[in-house]
């Protein structure tokens, strides 16, 4: 949803748990803009934050924890593809969204790094170049 669309602009809740760290890092980027997340059913119960780059949406989270990007779709199916998010259960085309839980501060850094590749995304930085990070932080990852 555009920030345009959102309805009243509220600053965002207090997250609890490793969650607000995320939020805390991301509404720090120049340029991105941080608002309550309303829930999608009753525009007066708040379910989040909600962070944005102009008009676009970056992606949200909810209060349980919950992240939700909307993704280039070549960027999301690879998130999938790799295991670096979660398919997006409420619909739309594989890729269009995805989601990650935050549960722990590594959760946390993870979330965040997603974010990064979303804002980097927003900011015109080249698939080829946000596909490689993805390669990179694979390696990283240890083999089980």
């Amino acid at each position: 949803m555009k920030l345009s669309e959102k309805g009243p602009l509220l600053p965002p809740p207090v997250l609890a748990g490793p969650g607000q760290h995320t939020a805390e890092t991301v509404q720090s980027w120049p340029g991105v803009v941080a608002a309550t997340h309303w829930d999608l059913f009753n525009r007066t119960r708040v379910d989040g934050a909600d962070f944005y780059v102009g008009d676009a949406e970056l992606g949200h989270i909810h209060l349980n924890g919950d992240v939700h990007l909307p993704t280039a779709p070549a960027l999301g199916l690879a998130l999938l593809a790799q295991g670096l998010a979660r398919p997006f259960p409420y619909g739309g085309e594989p890729g269009e969204w995805v989601t990650f839980p935050i549960r722990t501060a590594a959760d946390a850094a993870h979330a965040t790094w997603l974010f990064r590749l979303n804002y980097d995304c927003l900011h015109g930085i080249p698939l080829a170049e946000l596909t490689q990070r993805l390669r990179d932080r694979d390696a990283l990852s240890p083999t089980t």
